[in-house]
């Protein structure tokens, strides 16, 4: 049997804004506005975007199964042309995806269905676009029984898709929380299911874009993955549960809680790669003065892997120069130097530590 997905804005959606849901949004907004405060904090927003967003790429794809380590994701982010693991592939196209969408909601604070399109263009590596032919059904992973059949005309998924573009970007037609909002909208999107691959995690990289574009943060740094994965089974049966009964309070509990969650975690995350970044900072200046500049600092936390290449680009600097301050970095014990095929990685070991423990 086919669900049926109502048009948004649902109806009646003060009944949704419970006193415990409204309990739970206020909470989620603090953390959320202590966690745009403290990444500003941070000198170079590309350390935030390309070391979280790797993060979160993992983890986001994890949830689909596609497994890989953090060793061969940063490895991949080094030697992009010649990475063979395919779930490291996979990683970086989802990293790149979400750093492009995050570029151009920004730029635009608004979600536009070729946006969208985009996104899973660039996850899965085709143009095929809005699913319009039917076949596509949700199984229950355990039992492998039939727990939603999403729709299977291809007018009907563009139909609904223009109403969900429309819903997020005409804040006019719903005065209910953004939260709520965002939690609405990542349901619908997961049961419109318009793709014929790659929903899962578009529909995670619009919850990012849809907090950026209402800018309830400047930088893409909260990602619900983390959460998702170690609530997985909360995670489709609360979808599931909306489906069945129409009961929306729980659902919407369960992401402000990923929120707050994730939230307070990427907060303790952050303010720790600011500490050690300050370690770093004294440590260079003092036992390395020749070589010391901001650009180099920024560069070991950019890349929690760094090469030649890098410090060349960031620093605009000769190779010699280049391949000079790494080795020193590596004498100091800044850096830990370790051979990839013909050439070299330079790791940042307590940064990799920090980013692998708060996994």
């Amino acid at each position: 049997m086919v669900t049926r997905i109502p048009n948004l804005p649902l109806a009646n959606i003060a009944a949704l804004e419970t006193r415990a849901v409204l309990k739970k949004t206020a909470q989620a907004h603090r953390f959320l506005a202590e966690l745009k405060g403290v990444a500003a904090s941070i000198p170079n927003e590309a350390i935030l975007i390309n070391t979280l967003s790797l993060q979160e790429a993992k983890d986001s794809s994890e949830i689909e199964n596609i497994v890989t380590t953090h060793d061969e994701i940063y490895k991949a982010s080094l030697f992009a042309e010649t990475v063979t693991h395919a779930a490291a592939k996979e990683v970086q196209d989802y990293a790149f995806a979400l750093k492009q969408g995050f570029q151009t909601v920004r730029q635009q604070k608004l979600i536009r269905l070729n946006d969208i399109l985009t996104i899973q263009q660039h996850l899965e590596k085709n143009r095929a676009g809005l699913r319009r032919l039917p076949g596509t059904e949700l199984k229950n992973a355990r039992t492998g029984e039939i727990v939603n059949t999403p729709p299977q005309n291809g007018d009907q998924i563009e139909a609904l898709m223009a109403n969900l573009v429309e819903y997020i970007n005409d804040d006019a037609l719903c005065d209910a929380d953004p939260l709520v909002k965002m939690a609405i909208i990542h349901h619908q999107f997961e049961s419109i299911h318009p793709f014929y691959d790659g929903n899962g995690r578009t529909g995670r990289i619009l919850n990012i874009l849809y907090l950026v574009a209402k800018d309830l943060l400047n930088l893409p740094v909260l990602y619900l993955s983390r959460f998702i994965i170690r609530h997985k089974a909360d995670y489709y049966q609360q979808l599931q549960h909306v489906r069945e009964s129409g009961q929306w309070e729980p659902w919407l509990l369960y992401m402000l809680d990923g929120i707050v969650d994730t939230a307070q975690a990427t907060i303790a995350l952050i303010t720790e790669m600011k500490q050690l970044m300050r370690h770093y900072k004294h440590r260079m200046r003092d036992e390395l003065p020749k070589i010391y500049r901001q650009e180099l600092l920024n560069n070991l936390f950019n890349h929690p892997y760094t090469k030649i290449e890098f410090v060349m680009d960031d620093l605009a600097v000769s190779r010699i120069t280049a391949t000079k301050y790494l080795e020193q970095l590596v004498e100091h014990n800044f850096l830990r130097k370790e051979k990839v095929g013909r050439a070299n990685s330079y790791i940042n070991q307590p940064l990799c530590a920090l980013l692998i423990e708060r996994a």
